[in-house]
């Protein structure tokens, strides 16, 4: 193994991330997880034993490394040893960590609007953003990287361009949602990304989401413990809680599988509420009429 051979393995690894459509996000992640397991190593990962990989899993665990980390560490050598350095016998050696399931916070409608209108100023740019986020259940990189033209009024729908997984997907433009937008395209006059930053080449950024979310939150007193993805959570929960159909809110949200959005049903408490309790029908019968 040379020295000149390491960087030509990490720029194979960067052909082969191309070649696959991954995400600049997702590869600056996997380049990461790289670095992590070559510091690890002491040497260049193609040269890595089954020992040592489980090695890495063991000292992880060690140092009390998240399942959801541990498993995107694995992913991503699995990966690099599917295709940037064949090696299937590696792929044996991992072992997945089982991921808690936690449902997810939720907002209620009081506490929304409390953070809409505590959004921080100057200007209507983050009340829209946050109100595009709850009122379409997008994710805050959808909404950093809508454009001006996304926001189809005639068919009164918002276009949410390459989402999570790649996907072209519409939600609802609602009434209200677009006297807002207007009155913040009238003061802002967006040209390209409909919130620019401060470059206006460049949309707003979701680290500078992030942070306006967590200040009008402070201000709003939310004392749950939130991000800008729980407008999301709580956009589902309030639509299955007014009774829309569950696969209605798949196909709003993107999601591939059902299953991942019957988790809103554990915490659509008023629909919870709303259902009769065996114990009562039977108190009901044995009372008979009355």
């Amino acid at each position: 193994m040379t020295d000149q051979y390491v960087p030509a393995l990490r720029q194979r690894f960067l052909e082969d991330m191309r070649i696959k459509g991954l995400l600049p996000k997702t590869q600056t992640m996997y380049l990461r997880a790289m670095r992590e397991f070559t510091r690890f190593l002491g040497h260049s990962p193609d040269t890595a034993t089954p020992e040592e990989l489980r090695a890495f899993q063991l000292d992880m665990k060690d140092r009390g490394v998240g399942a959801p980390t541990f498993n995107n560490r694995l992913t991503v050598l699995s990966f690099f040893f599917a295709t940037t350095c064949p090696r299937p016998v590696m792929k044996r050696h991992m072992r997945y960590q089982r991921v808690a399931k936690k449902i997810p916070v939720v907002l209620s409608a009081e506490e929304v609007a409390r953070i809409l209108e505590a959004a921080p100023g100057p200007g209507l740019r983050y009340r829209a953003a946050f109100s595009v986020a709850y009122g379409g259940g997008l994710r805050a990189s959808e909404v950093t990287h809508l454009k001006v033209g996304d926001i189809d009024s005639d068919r009164m729908l918002v276009r949410v361009e390459q989402g999570k997984g790649r996907k072209d997907r519409h939600v609802m433009l609602s009434p209200c949602l677009l006297e807002l937008l207007r009155d913040y395209y009238r003061e802002a006059r967006p040209a390209g990304w409909h919130f620019p930053g401060r470059n206006r080449v460049d949309p707003i950024s979701t680290r500078q989401f992030n942070r306006a979310f967590g200040v009008a939150c402070d201000f709003a007193e939310i004392k749950k413990k939130v991000s800008p993805h729980t407008l999301r959570h709580s956009f589902a929960t309030h639509l299955l809680e007014s009774g829309t159909d569950i696969r209605v809110i798949q196909v709003l949200l993107g999601h591939a599988k059902l299953e991942t959005t019957t988790v809103y049903t554990k915490v659509a408490t008023k629909t919870i509420q709303d259902v009769t309790s065996p114990l009562d029908l039977l108190a009901r019968k044995e009372a008979g009429p009355g």
